[in-house]
């Protein structure tokens, strides 16, 4: 496959994953599908507020993704020059898709913030119940019952942040292979001009 045809192979998913992490960082704000939450003070996961999916494995990934797809334009980054840019801006697109998945690893180990009781804590206050947990909460459902308002709230962020963390994964992978295409790209050329 040539360089430049490769390109566009990874900017297109890249594209579709950097959308997907925005809308998913954005969901995560509004809880049960409500505004006040984000309003309220402290009724917020913390993680949320790092904004890793909007800015690390969106905004990150979405500048590189165009750059990329341009290197397989023909009569416009399709040169030597262009893909050894693109390993610059795959790097960048890295250090996002990392910022993402850790702030999802983040936000799936301390579990979300919650009006809460148990048995231990018999009086319901606002927190993060599962923080000191690490993680073993995903597990055991039966505390999921522990999270009172928003209603649902354990199973929203579990499925949002898993998702995040596997579009993360996904976009590291995708400019990490670009880096070595654009590396390729510099030395061997785009192929894009046929001889």
């Amino acid at each position: 496959m040539c360089t430049g045809a490769c390109s566009k192979f990874i900017a297109i998913p890249l594209y579709i994953l950097a959308l997907v992490s925005m809308i998913c960082n954005i969901i995560l704000f509004f809880p049960d599908f409500d505004t006040k939450y984000a309003a309220a003070e402290g009724q917020l996961t913390e993680e949320v507020k790092y904004m890793g999916g909007f800015i690390g494995g969106g905004v990150m990934v979405l500048i590189p993704a165009i750059h990329i797809h341009l290197t397989s334009a023909k009569n416009c980054c399709a040169n030597r020059c262009g893909m050894f840019l693109s390993i610059g801006f795959a790097a960048a697109g890295v250090l996002g898709a990392v910022y993402s998945l850790s702030t999802a690893s983040l936000g799936l180990a301390n579990g979300p913030t919650c009006f809460w009781s148990n048995l231990q804590n018999p009086i319901p206050k606002w927190g993060a119940p599962f923080a000191n947990s690490s993680g073993s909460y995903l597990s055991d459902k039966a505390t999921w019952d522990w999270c009172k308002v928003p209603e649902n709230v354990v199973e929203f962020n579990v499925g949002l942040f898993s998702t995040l963390l596997v579009a993360a994964c996904l976009e590291l992978a995708l400019c990490l292979i670009q880096m070595v295409n654009g590396l390729f790209g510099c030395i061997c050329g785009t192929c894009g001009q046929k001889e």
